[in-house]
């Protein structure tokens, strides 16, 4: 296939967001410059500018870019009947677009208040609320409730309590997938995990 010139410039455009966020994760965002932007892509600052104008215009571009299969997701649980394959389902895909955004998760994780400060910070709370509304029932009880909500958190926080852990990330995916569906079982049945003894 022959590169287009917009085919190119969607290319410069990931390659922006690749190189900007891995520096934004590594040493904050506070503390990344346009300039270390450019000197690790090895173009020119004024390159740089043609496509974006500041790090927020990077950021926002990321956060649209990679988080919009969780705006689909969103979409879909939306049109689908509220029952439990749905939710299952609704949870399969969570943790399959998590982990293709999962450099972005970090950076929310270790630039919180840079996140919180920007406009992206709404958008992220306003995602998790909506996914919320879509795993819960709302005449549940409030036990079920924290159930459904915990099923999306421990997929959420599996990306990073994890990471330090050994094995197989499939594996550990798959484990984290795992319980959150037994949690979102649970709730569904508005019947207590099973303890062992």
């Amino acid at each position: 296939m022959v590169a287009t010139p917009r085919t190119r410039r969607g290319d410069t455009r990931r390659r922006i967001q690749d190189a900007a966020l891995s520096l934004f994760v590594e040493q904050g965002y506070e503390k990344t410059s346009l300039r270390e932007i450019a000197a690790q892509l090895d173009v020119t600052k004024a390159a740089l500018y043609y496509h974006f104008k500041t790090k927020e215009d990077i950021l926002i571009s990321i956060f649209e870019d990679r988080t919009r299969p969780l705006d689909e997701l969103i979409a879909w649980g939306r049109e689908q009947p509220r029952n439990q394959e749905t939710k299952r389902e609704l949870l399969r895909r969570y943790s399959a677009a998590l982990h293709d955004a999962a450099p972005v998760f970090r950076f929310v994780q270790e630039n919180q208040a840079t996140v919180r400060d920007l406009s992206i910070g709404g958008n992220v709370k306003e995602r998790m609320f909506a996914l919320f509304e879509l795993v819960k029932e709302p005449d549940a009880s409030l036990t079920d409730q924290v159930r459904s909500v915990s099923a999306l958190f421990t997929i959420h926080a599996g990306i990073f309590a994890l990471k330090d852990i050994e094995g197989d990330p499939e594996d550990k995916r798959a484990a984290v997938l795992e319980v959150a569906l037994d949690l979102i079982a649970a709730a569904d049945a508005g019947r207590p995990l099973k303890r062992s003894q």
